[in-house]
């Protein structure tokens, strides 16, 4: 059993790690609720505009058949964008994406079919030390810091790769924020658009063909397609920050609560040891006085 100076130097230790990882929780807590704010912000405008894109859709009817981005692509593979996160101690945070990704992947193909654009450090390790394909590692600007611009012009760059024809479809990985206990791995349609994938119009354009429209309902429709896709990427971007920063505050509340259990039990133990020394000096002391008389 460890003596009293290598208990005391444990229990300092414990102390140190506790007083990290609850700094640690403090400054997740305050990212998280800023990036909440931000995704819950920009929900309900990516379900307006993507509605509304459902609607123009419909209501134009076979004219869209002729937009490349309704249509399957000309490639056999398929791009992926995966959004990780750069550091770890975020708990099961990449672990739960990564085994998403991978029932994802086994049901659809093998890993020569699939190439990826990878947000965080992690994903692009994760994916290169498994053979995968990784064509483009995004680490300008740093997530933290990804805004709009940044988001749109990610978008961009996907959609000019489904357009070149090397790719028959892409799709969007990354973690859903549902609550703060619950946050959802899950892969995405991207390219092309369907009715589906825009999750907008149940109605059948009647409301749309009823407006007038200022200029033309064609025109209005190749605007909005593009903000469209860059707004989904832009709030996938929140919605996974804002998981990995839930993850990570839930991650390091949890080793505080360990680091004082073990710290609690530590003491209980040194106390005792201690305590075991007093009484045996004392024992010791007056085993020498009943020696002298």
């Amino acid at each position: 059993m460890a003596g009293i100076k290598e208990l005391r130097n444990r229990i300092k230790s414990i102390g140190n790690i506790k007083q990290i990882t609850r700094a640690m929780e403090m400054v997740a807590s305050t990212k998280l609720r800023r990036f909440q704010d931000r995704a819950i912000a920009s929900r309900p405008y990516s379900q307006e505009i993507a509605g509304l894109v459902a609607r123009l859709s419909s209501m134009l009817g076979d004219d869209v058949a002729d937009n490349p981005l309704f249509s399957a692509g000309k490639g056999e593979k398929t791009l992926v964008l995966l959004i990780s996160s750069d550091r770890g101690l975020c708990g099961a945070y990449n672990t739960n994406l990564f085994r998403a990704l991978e029932i994802w992947v086994a049901a659809r193909g093998e890993k020569k079919d699939f190439e990826f654009f990878v947000y965080g450090r992690k994903g692009a390790q994760y994916l290169t030390s498994r053979g995968y394909q990784v064509k483009r590692f995004i680490t300008d600007p740093p997530m933290e810091d990804t805004d709009y611009r940044s988001a749109a012009l990610t978008g961009r760059m996907l959609v000019d790769e489904f357009e070149s024809g090397d790719y028959k479809d892409v799709h969007v990985g990354f973690t859903a924020f549902e609550s703060m206990a619950r946050y959802k791995p899950q892969v995405l349609p991207f390219l092309p658009l369907t009715p589906e994938s825009l999750g907008g119009g149940e109605d059948d354009g009647t409301a749309a063909a009823d407006a007038i429209m200022e200029p033309d309902a064609e025109t209005i429709f190749s605007a909005l397609v593009p903000k469209y896709l860059e707004t989904r990427i832009y709030n996938g971007l929140l919605e996974a920050l804002t998981s990995e920063y839930a993850s990570r505050r839930f991650a390091m509340k949890n080793a505080t609560d360990a680091a004082s259990d073990m710290q609690k039990e530590l003491k209980g133990i040194y106390n005792r040891k201690r305590q075991e020394g007093i009484t045996k000096e004392l024992l010791d002391i007056v085993g020498a006085t009943e020696a002298v008389r």
